[in-house]
């Protein structure tokens, strides 16, 4: 017999009855049933119940142990009693009487227990994570992550795609984040740097001639954390291809996401038409460039119907340029009630406030209530019912000034406002491609032209579109959206150096400049660069989405905490004094 289990502990059935067995794995926990000793063994597999009474040769052992101690038994398998059968787990119909049994680990008292649904602070969760991670629920976390990413590989293979591994050592990237900088011992007083993205180095591959390439890539980013970001590494399914156009790229990433979700969602419907929305309009009817289309509502612009009219507020504000006036409308929210109740999550998020009408019935017909329908007359007031699409027992919310200012808060109260009235569906994957991404934005105070999004998204037009108004010029580039999170982030790239140099001229940087900062990639598009765009998934949310989580930490082994640190590995730590002298380098303490 193998030195530590014959088999696993879900492998035991009926037909093993009257086996001599030997098992190894974790005392989940112990229940004592007035001199017979009832011990659930825990291994990644599964669960059997095994049992020792005083006429056990190790009965006194047994009785020493504790929960999370590492055990081996030897036994022989019984069939339970039919009253004692347990159907929510594959050995249940079995259990094992227990001849012998060696302790492999002994446990100390537990920080934190494995057994039962305790909530613990992310504090100890993360200091004790290998304790953490025996717990049902991360163990079947981690497997699906594991079995997605086994999953995309697959996929990506079958659609003719190689994987290449590129360096994790290397200059820093403009990726738009900060550096993880990494000292070099051998040229004192530089620098290397974590690759952000495997961005450069995938571009150089399709002017090396490699036609498809995908990498299951970790990318490093020195963040603030977010509960659907990691502050420090994560995952992403990378990929570009050469002579693609934008299309191109959708047709070939949306078969292999949409089979995962299919694959790993559990029965939930994973919608088969994915929208392409502008981020001029997902930024009007949803406030944000990731929305949730579960969420059935759009928002509209109705400006028109407050200009002149006698809410004075709206109507002084729209003589300003660059405001408009916009509607949430809200199906099944006309009661003063709920309109409260928005009215103080506006003030929650900074607002003094949301204007609304309400519609109800009187018996005569409808009437609109609220400050502002006695404000605007029932002529306005019913023209905006009419524009919304609202019947009797619908509500309409509104905020005014420049877009910029507003639409965030607006965005978040539409998600709010489906939520609390059960609009949005839950067991869903709504999908939605956001395209038309402006290259250039203007700084209100300074006036400066700098680049909104990514500088190596060929822009719509080539040439000819950078001779013009710098912020009317929209780039090939794009992001897929997915229940109200960012999953894909692409682009078809800028792979023409004059088109590069006069983008980023535009937007200050001279020739000189890009040649400093990005010349590896400068020079090669000088020997025959192909045209070529790609995308990249984040692996953490897509496993988050899945498995159902609203915290990226709990689809990640061992992540950091919201400070950016390890509390079980001590990092980041101080370096020694030899190091430190080692790489020329010394710690200078900020300023308190």
């Amino acid at each position: 017999m193998h030195a530590y289990r014959s088999h696993t502990c879900a492998d035991l059935n009926k037909s093993n009855v009257g086996d001599d067995v030997r098992l190894s794995g974790w005392v989940h926990r112990v229940r004592d049933h007035g001199g017979l000793l009832f011990i659930d063994l825990r291994d990644h597999f599964g669960m059997t119940q095994v049992l020792a009474d005083p006429d056990s040769p190790v009965f006194a052992e047994i009785e020493k142990v504790r929960s999370e101690w590492c055990i081996r038994i030897d036994g022989t398998v019984k069939a339970r009693d039919e009253s004692l059968v347990n159907d929510k787990i594959p050995t249940g119909e079995i259990e094992v009487f227990i001849r012998d049994m060696e302790v492999l680990g002994a446990a100390d008292e537990l920080p934190l227990m494995v057994f039962g649904d305790q909530e613990y602070p992310e504090e100890t969760r993360l200091r004790y994570r290998y304790l953490d991670l025996r717990r049902e629920k991360l163990q079947r976390n981690m497997t699906m992550r594991s079995d997605v990413v086994a999953s995309i590989r697959k996929r990506m293979w079958d659609k003719a795609f190689r994987e290449y591994q590129t360096p994790i050592i290397t200059a820093s990237s403009p990726e738009g984040a900060r550096d993880f900088l990494v000292p070099s011992r051998l040229h004192p007083g530089k620098f290397y740097a974590l690759p952000q993205a495997p961005q450069q180095f995938k571009q150089l591959l399709m002017v090396s001639g490699f036609d498809k390439y995908f990498q299951i890539a970790p990318c490093f980013r020195d963040e603030d954390p977010r509960a659907d970001r990691s502050p420090t590494d994560f995952y992403q399914l990378d990929m570009e291809m050469s002579f693609v156009t934008q299309q191109d790229v959708f047709d070939t990433i949306q078969p292999v996401l949409q089979g995962v979700f299919e694959e790993f969602g559990g029965g939930r419907k994973v919608d088969a038409e994915w929208p392409q929305i502008s981020y001029r309009d997902a930024a009007l009817w949803y406030g944000t460039d990731k929305p949730d289309l579960r969420n059935p509502i759009k928002m509209q612009v109705v400006s028109e119907h407050f200009a002149g009219s006698g809410f004075a507020i709206f109507a002084k504000l729209l003589e300003q340029e660059g405001t408009e006036i916009r509607a949430i409308p809200a199906p099944g929210g006309g009661s003063r009630k709920f309109c409260d109740r928005m009215n103080a999550f506006a003030q929650k998020e900074g607002l003094p406030g949301m204007g609304y009408i309400f519609w109800r019935d009187q018996g005569e017909g409808m009437e609109a209530a609220g400050p502002l329908a006695k404000n605007i007359g029932p002529e306005r007031t019913e023209a905006i019912r009419q524009q919304l699409g609202l019947e009797v027992g619908d509500a309409a919310f509104f905020l005014g000034g420049k877009p910029s200012a507003f639409e965030a808060v607006a965005g978040r109260a539409r998600v709010e406002i489906g939520n609390e009235l059960g609009l949005t569906e839950q067991d869903r994957f709504a999908f939605a491609w956001i395209v038309d991404f402006p290259i250039y934005e203007k700084d209100d105070e300074t006036g400066r032209i700098d680049f909104e999004h990514n500088p190596f998204s060929m822009p719509q037009g080539g040439m000819e579109a950078l001779d013009g108004d710098p912020l009317k010029v929209l780039g090939y580039q794009y992001d897929l959206a997915c229940n109200g999170y960012e999953l894909v982030s692409g682009a078809i790239r800028n792979h023409r150096p004059e088109i590069m140099f006069k983008a980023f001229e535009i937007a200050g940087y001279d020739e000189a400049e890009v040649r400093k900062r990005f010349g590896g990639m400068v020079n090669a598009f000088q020997y025959g660069a192909p045209p070529h765009g790609g995308c990249a998934a984040g692996i953490d949310r897509i496993v988050m989405l899945l498995a159902d989580e609203a915290n990226i930490r709990e689809v990640i082994l061992f992540p950091m905490n919201q400070r950016a640190e390890d509390l079980m590995m001590n990092a980041p730590n101080e370096p020694m004094n030899e190091q430190l002298r080692e790489l020329s380098l010394r710690v200078i303490e900020p300023d308190s």
